[in-house]
């Protein structure tokens, strides 16, 4: 369909054409409380709404109160999940990136979401802006830059070690003293934390859900992909529990990247406006952009995401271009090619559960963005699955996993190889001393048309924020509507408030920290329910093979 012809996806349609579909007496919503209070009706499923309403109420009142005793548990809770399920992490990352790439290449593939005969509901514009603005734009904006310098000066410093422990950040064995090749190993290390293995992840979970919602009739929430393992238990207390996982799960990875966000947009306009650096500004700027989210959800799915989602994927490319051009461009255009085969070279030991002497990297920085995407794949996966019906499998899965990786490797070149070109051959060190959220800034200094640059950066990180807030809280209430995609707005409000409201207490209640801590913290019970719904998601895909 052209995008002037695109639906407002407020109901999940019927396969169109044979599909295996599963024979249930459950019927969507039928566990919903439902009233009609003047303009403020509510649809609502019992437990979860409940359940996950009141523990969030719970968790912002009881952060705020004891913001200084809740600081170290919060840096506890992260560093004990980090430490001792780092294996664990990297082991399910690599489960998902093997399945994505065997269903493409097997006849899975041909499996069409929605049915033999479905067609697409979003043009592959529409349909990319939104799967990717989803996905990764606060993350892009905010380590695209501070990533790549920390590990190429970590690996340039090489290994140190105390009482026989390594007490460095370097990736693998480092690179002391060896600049190419310590670029070589901070990008492949980059790429790793943002190609295949967190597509992957999405992927998953947001065919999981589209199978089994599109093709198989059930509802648009996470419990159904469990029906073949749970069967009809699933409309009970056990899928009861998988919702409410995944509504914490999506809530937390929220707050995480909103007050990420939040920390890069307070920085940029000080830099650029003089704004004040600290919490005040920044509940502010939550404050002032969650109202901006506000009027996205009102405006629904076409209106409000996608049009954001599309303007964002402008900007971007805008920024992108300009930086290639104006910066390092020959660098940047081999670097391409050179940092992809790095990647591929290091990807067999940055991927290496076991055996790890890299503690630090492999726990400090891969165990929380493993932890993290997993914590954001409830959102995105489902808000993938939402646009994605009429797509085969083959098809989803390279547009999911594949093309959004090589985007991810050419801004991560651009952005930071550019730095990296800055300091190494043009003795620019100021972006390496910057703090993480002014590293983007920095590097966009010596660059012509810094403020207008940098003004834009700070444009596309806000409307990334409003993007991902307003998407998010569409899931969420799907989940806790019983699967109902037509939930009245007054529900979407709340969950859009409460995700800036979890991201300020998050601030407040221990910064950066508290925030990690908690995307940790969900993103662990998540894993389990992921890996469980990788066999349920074969099993369904292999009953929808005979039909296409």
């Amino acid at each position: 369909m052209t995008d002037n012809n695109e639906p407002e996806l407020d109901a999940i349609p019927a396969p169109e054409g044979p599909t295996e579909i599963i024979e249930s007496d459950y019927e969507i919503g039928q566990d919903n409380i439902e009233t009609n209070i003047g303009p403020f009706g509510l649809d609502i499923h019992n437990p979860v709404f409940v359940i996950s309403g009141l523990t969030v109420v719970a968790f912002v009142l009881l952060t705020l109160a004891f913001q200084s005793e809740v600081e170290p548990l919060f840096n506890n809770l992260r560093n004990w999940l980090t430490q001792t399920f780092d294996w664990f992490f990297l082991l399910a990352g690599n489960i998902f990136v093997i399945l994505c790439l065997v269903l493409i290449v097997t006849p899975m593939g041909k499996v069409r979401i929605g049915g033999k005969d479905a067609t697409p509901d979003f043009s592959y514009i529409g349909w990319f802006s939104m799967l990717f603005a989803a996905g990764m734009g606060i993350g892009l904006m905010f380590y695209g830059v501070s990533e790549p310098i920390s590990h190429f000066t970590s690996a340039l410093g090489g290994v140190a070690s105390e009482n026989g422990v390594r007490t460095d950040w370097a990736p693998l064995g480092g690179a002391e003293g060896n600049a190419a090749e310590a670029a070589r190993l901070g990008m492949a290390a980059t790429i790793f934390h943002w190609g295949l293995h967190p597509w992957a992840i999405y992927a998953v979970v947001a065919l999981s859900l589209a199978i089994f919602s599109y093709n198989k009739g059930l509802p648009l929430t996470m419990r159904s992909v469990f029906y073949p393992i749970f069967g009809e238990r699933v409309w009970g207390w056990t899928g009861h529990i998988i919702d409410i996982l995944a509504v914490f799960a999506t809530l937390f990875g929220l707050a995480t990247s909103l007050g990420i966000g939040a920390q890069q947009a307070n920085a940029g306009l000080n830099a650029l406006f003089g704004l004040p650096v600290g919490d005040a500004s920044m509940v502010f700027l939550i404050v002032v952009i969650t109202g901006m989210a506000l009027v996205s959800v009102v405006a629904g799915l076409d209106a409000g995401v996608k049009r954001l989602s599309e303007i964002n994927m402008v900007l971007a490319i805008i920024l992108l271009v300009f930086v290639i051009i104006v910066g390092p461009t020959l660098a940047i255009l081999t670097g391409f090619f050179q940092n992809l085969w790095a990647y591929v070279e290091y990807l067999p030991a940055l991927s290496m559960p076991f055996g790890r002497e890299d503690a630090n990297f492999s726990q400090g920085w891969t165990s929380f963005y493993w932890a993290w995407w997993i914590s954001w794949s409830p959102f995105v996966g489902m808000f993938i699955a939402r646009v994605s019906r009429g797509r085969t499998v083959r098809e989803f899965i390279t547009c999911v996993l594949i093309i959004p990786s090589l985007v991810s490797v050419l801004w991560m070149t651009s952005f930071g190889g550019t730095a990296i070109d800055q300091i190494v051959n043009q003795g620019y060190t100021a972006v390496a001393d910057a703090a993480l959220e002014l590293k983007l800034f920095e590097m966009l200094e010596p660059l012509p048309l810094a403020q207008l640059t940098s003004f834009v950066g700070i444009c596309l990180v806000i409307v990334f924020f409003v993007t991902s807030s307003d998407s998010g809280s569409l899931v969420i209430d799907t989940m806790t509507a019983g699967g109902k995609v037509n939930a009245p707005t007054p529900q979407r409000v709340f969950w859009a408030s409460f995700e800036g409201i979890v991201a300020i207490a998050l601030l407040l209640g221990g910064g950066l920290g508290a925030l990690q801590a908690m995307a940790v913290s969900t993103g662990f019970p998540f894993t389990i329910v992921i890996l469980l719904a990788c066999f349920a998601l074969v099993k369904g895909l292999m009953s929808e093979m005979k039909h296409n």
